[in-house]
């Protein structure tokens, strides 16, 4: 029974003396130790975004943190990027099974520029910038033969030539303003460490589990 399924989380632990001043620091040493440990897609966290009340998410990936904050990129024109537009405020969350840690972030998304949208997008797989041509993302299509006859055709288009980026494909960057660490404990007691930015200065509490 789905109630009789549990863990018991005592790998490690989350001390005051671990911590950074800045999260962004913290989260690039946890972030190295998810590679380092072969966690299945490291970077792959949960988008939440919350459009007319209703909450809806999905799983992205990581391409970047900046001084700034998290960057993804997507299809603007998305369910996704469709929500981001009417509401800015998103959450982010990182779950690293094989260290027992996760990583929930509350801020706010802005659009990359162009120039960084275009750089990027130059640096996937061919067959990835085709990609992004054909599929129009979140919309309804007939079969997966129309999606595969649309990737045809953009190969054929794009052949001999560099694939251009796609005026409706670009980045996105998380700002956050609080970003919490979690590591899984014995007994349910588990280490919660919350960062919380206010007037350009992150203040650092612990919360009960």
């Amino acid at each position: 029974m789905l109630r009789n399924i549990r863990k018991n989380y005592e790998q490690l632990q989350l001390d005051e003396k671990d911590l950074t001043s800045h999260p962004f620091d913290l989260f690039q040493v946890w972030l190295a130790d998810a590679i380092k440990n072969r966690q299945d897609e490291p970077t792959a966290m949960t988008l939440s975004t919350c459009a007319d009340g209703q909450p809806d998410s999905r799983m992205v990936l990581l391409k970047e943190l900046n001084q700034n904050g998290f960057v993804f990129f997507t299809n603007y024109n998305s369910t996704k990027g469709v929500q981001i537009e009417g509401n800015n405020q998103v959450a982010l969350n990182f779950f690293w099974s094989r260290l027992e840690r996760q990583v929930r972030i509350k801020g706010v998304s802005e659009k990359l520029d162009e120039e960084q949208s275009t750089d990027y997008f130059h640096s996937r797989p061919r067959e990835s910038q085709l990609g992004a041509w054909a599929s129009w993302q979140s919309s309804e299509i007939k079969d997966r033969e129309e999606l595969e006859s649309r990737f045809s055709y953009y190969r054929d288009f794009f052949e001999g030539q560099d694939v251009k980026k796609p005026d409706h494909w670009g980045g996105y960057l998380v700002i956050p303003t609080q970003i919490e660490f979690w590591q899984g404990r014995a007994n349910r007691l588990h280490d919660r460490i919350r960062y919380v930015l206010k007037e350009d200065q992150w203040f650092i509490s612990r919360l009960a589990p």
